[in-house]
């Protein structure tokens, strides 16, 4: 079977897509002056087009990990990512607080999805 990658540089592939299933790299806001609520609307939007590209969408994702910079954030996280997930679709998910890649960052979210 064929492996489909894309958004590939030489550290990653943004998106690999290989036996009916979808699975994304960590996503990061790009706006990082947003506040924890602005920058996971931000990352969601970005999962959201990714699963398009890959032929699915929210209520197909199988799992999600989530790393908060401060589990403090988590409460206002949950507000955002609950309006964003549809009713009865919800992943097994994790949520862990660690240090992201600079202070500024806030959030970063990686989601494996079902395409068949």
């Amino acid at each position: 079977m064929s492996i489909r990658r894309s958004g590939t540089n030489k550290r990653l592939s943004k998106l690999v897509v290989h036996r009916g299933v979808a699975y994304l790299a960590g996503q990061v806001a790009d706006d990082l002056g947003a506040d924890l609520a602005g920058q996971t609307q931000q990352i969601l939007a970005k999962i959201d087009a990714l699963l398009a590209e890959a032929g699915t969408d929210k209520t197909r994702i199988l799992t999600a990990q989530i790393w908060l910079a401060s589990m403090a954030d988590a409460p206002k996280m949950n507000v955002v990512w609950e309006a964003w997930m549809p009713e009865g679709a919800a992943p097994a998910r994790a949520t862990v607080g660690a240090p992201l890649a600079t202070d500024r960052h806030l959030i970063e979210i990686k989601v494996v999805a079902a395409i068949d």
